[in-house]
């Protein structure tokens, strides 16, 4: 089926759904079961939704440690096919990293497997399937992981808002198809229900808030406007800014997390902006008075433990190829990446650790494509100088755009688009550091 248009009366529909983001703090060792559950995606009173969770919510469970904490968690995969959990954003031992067919076997239905690993950067991430990814996501196998600092920025609250849409019938259920050569081939599975999904649901006028987006939309690139509160932006992909940064209009591609601290003055609207009246994806409502607001300026976020690129680089380029209107090239599915389609039988490069490349991103398409690189956080370049730090990096339509990164966490990586369609018909590779 083609990809039916956000209405207004879907996305407002959906912003008064009540799904539960329940949180779960790891002080011992817990257990992620993964199996059916029915949500409540549309407006109550309408129908429920069957689909798949975590420990029966989707989202799964928030799950929280203290960064250089260990995190153990047992996943049990009860949802009648095999499955397996990514951990996105963590610079993580590489066994750890959840990719079936390279760093783990599939877990298969009945089976567990236990992940366990240290979390070195505090930030927000967020843990998902990596089996057949573009159908066990959208049917609601994943959650948020948030890695606390050692020592927090003074707020009142710390908030998650997941953000994600889905592709409904009138009923509530979900539609099928999820391996649509149409979807595949354009701009992926866009639902026609969107909406965010805040941890906290009421705080106080004056209250200072610290907001943890998460875009975990297989597909859709959610532009988003934030109302009733004046802040900056503090983190992007849980790599802390050097200083915080106006907020204007935020832009989250899929798997993509922005953070930012806010001082409340009245109800907190998340906006989908459009040419006519703006989509409320949704809202915190205020409630009563801070009578100690925090009169502090919002200073920057401890800075993350990340090696410094040094010269001489290591220069690469990786070509986005394919999709429809995308022209011929020499792969053998519907995108390609340097003229091939899927894993290739041997990296795009291999590194000794401690490597630094420069990696010119070239997106030929006519579609925008969200790049994730495992296991590394990478600079995007502002010219000659190194920007941002991301482990996710849009580019849209005929963009090309260079990354930086040193390649300093041994194992095998996957680099791929996180439009889970475009990856499952052929927008991925892979590096190796040695």
């Amino acid at each position: 089926m083609s990809p039916v248009p956000l209405t207004r009366r879907s996305v407002l529909a959906a912003g008064a759904a009540a799904l539960a983001l329940p949180r779960t703090a790891l002080a011992a060792p817990t257990v992620l079961r993964a199996g059916p559950v029915t949500a409540q995606i549309l407006p109550d009173g309408d129908g429920k939704t069957a689909m798949l969770g975590l420990n029966g919510t989707t989202p799964g469970p928030e799950l929280r440690v203290r960064q250089g904490e260990r995190l153990d968690v047992r996943f049990e995969n009860r949802i009648g096919s095999d499955s397996a959990l990514h951990w996105h954003g963590i610079r993580i031992d590489n066994a750890m990293d959840g990719v079936p067919g390279m760093t783990q076997n599939a877990v298969p239905d009945g089976a567990d497997f236990d992940y366990s690993f240290v979390a070195p950067d505090a930030g927000t991430f967020w843990y998902h399937s990596h089996s057949r990814s573009w159908e066990q996501v959208e049917q609601g196998l994943y959650g948020p992981l948030i890695v606390e600092e050692k020592e927090p920025p003074q707020v009142d609250h710390d908030v998650t808002v997941m953000i994600d849409d889905w592709r409904l019938e009138e009923d509530g259920t979900l539609m099928g198809g999820f391996g649509n050569r149409h979807d595949f081939a354009h701009a992926g599975r866009l639902g026609n229900y969107a909406r965010a999904l805040p941890s906290v649901r009421q705080v106080r006028r004056g209250d200072r808030v610290r907001l943890r987006l998460i875009n975990g939309a297989t597909a859709r690139v959610f532009p988003v406007a934030l109302s009733g509160a004046t802040g900056k932006i503090v983190a992007l992909d849980g790599m802390p800014l050097q200083a915080p940064r106006d907020i204007g209009q935020l832009m989250l591609a899929p798997a993509q997390r922005i953070d930012l601290i806010v001082d409340v003055a009245q109800t907190l609207r998340f906006d989908f902006p459009t040419r006519d009246e703006p989509y409320e994806l949704g809202r915190i409502e205020v409630m009563g008075e801070n009578p100690s607001p925090i009169a502090q300026d919002i200073t920057a976020l401890p800075a993350a433990n990340v090696k410094t690129p040094t010269a001489p680089y290591r220069d690469l380029s990786l070509t986005m190829q394919g999709g429809a209107m995308g022209g011929r090239h020499a792969g053998e599915d519907i995108w390609a990446l340097n003229g091939h389609s899927g894993l290739p039988d041997t990296p795009l490069a291999t590194f000794q650790r401690g490597e630094t490349a420069r990696i010119r991103l070239i997106n030929e398409t006519a579609f925008p494509h969200g790049m994730h690189l495992h296991g590394h956080h990478f600079h995007e370049m502002n010219g000659e100088v190194p920007g941002d730090l991301r482990d996710t990096t849009l580019l849209h339509r005929g963009e090309t755009r260079d990354i930086l990164c040193v390649f300093d966490n041994p194992g095998k990586w996957l680099l791929h688009c996180h439009m889970l369609g475009h990856q499952a018909a052929g927008m991925k590779t892979w590096v190796e550091v040695l």
